[in-house]
């Protein structure tokens, strides 16, 4: 951070080493690419030097350049860092502020530098229901559907929305799906793309994509969705026992149905 509390003025780069100022509003949105101050030059050179340091003690590429005295570019060690972050054997740290929406456009510049796509991780395992042995599918169209329900919410305009991830195969709108789980099928009547609060409407969503699932009957959170021929049980979240808890009742019947 470049200063704190009320004399914060941005955010330093120790990677490109440049800084982003945050004192054009008081919001956040609108920030500037700028030098990097003098009183801040020794200790951004400092720490710059540390993460080259500490990359050169985890990253063959690295450390040649690195004993050899050559200058490492930030490309090289952004590219360091995406392959350590993979491998689970580092774990960027950025600053910032959600409350005030400072850092917040860097966050999501690191999510795709840093954060492994579908094809950089190894395939998704699962459990065939009828023999109990372990499967395996790549994150490929030509593989056979497996996709998880991580999330149930209402809309008030649509109904209810069932939050998809996709693993393997593509899931198709108006198709049947298995739910292993449930031992049920369910039909697919719409699928969307949601950012926000903007709702677009696919008819495909492919390996390694996420989107949400309108007219879902009775699955749930948790739940596994995959091809009828090619059943698969994906690992479910497990949720802790709650300290408190406390049940919601419809008032009627009708009511029911809106309850997520």
């Amino acid at each position: 951070p470049w200063g704190s509390e009320e004399k914060f003025k941005g955010i330093i780069d120790l990677i490109k080493m440049n800084a982003y100022s945050y004192t054009i509003d008081n919001l956040g949105v609108n920030y500037k690419e700028v030098s990097i101050s003098e009183d801040m030059r020794e200790l951004a050179d400092e720490y710059h030097h540390k993460i080259i340091e500490g990359l050169a003690e985890l990253d063959e590429k690295i450390m040649e350049k690195y004993l050899e005295g050559e200058e490492i570019a930030s490309n090289e060690i952004k590219s360091a860092i995406r392959r350590l972050t993979i491998k689970n054997e580092v774990v960027p740290v950025l600053c910032g502020s959600a409350l005030k929406n400072k850092g917040v456009q860097l966050l999501l510049n690191a999510v795709v530098d840093y954060l492994p796509s579908p094809l950089d991780i190894p395939p998704v395992k699962g459990i065939d229901p009828q023999n109990e042995k372990g499967i395996n599918r790549l994150a490929e169209d030509k593989e056979p559907l497996s996709s998880l329900v991580f999330k149930i919410m209402t809309d008030p305009y649509i109904g209810k929305l069932s939050f998809v991830r996709v693993y393997s195969g593509t899931l198709k709108s108006g198709s049947y799906v298995y739910n292993p789980t449930k031992e049920i099928k369910e039909r697919i009547n719409r699928l969307v793309l949601i950012h926000a609060d903007h709702k677009k409407d696919v008819t495909e969503i492919h390996a390694g994509n996420l989107g949400a699932i309108i007219g879902l009957k009775k699955s749930t959170t948790g739940d596994t969705l995959c091809d009828i021929k090619h059943p698969i049980i994906l690992e479910s979240m497990n949720f802790p026992e709650p300290v408190i808890s406390i049940a919601i009742e419809p008032k009627s019947k009708a009511e029911q149905d809106k309850m997520a």
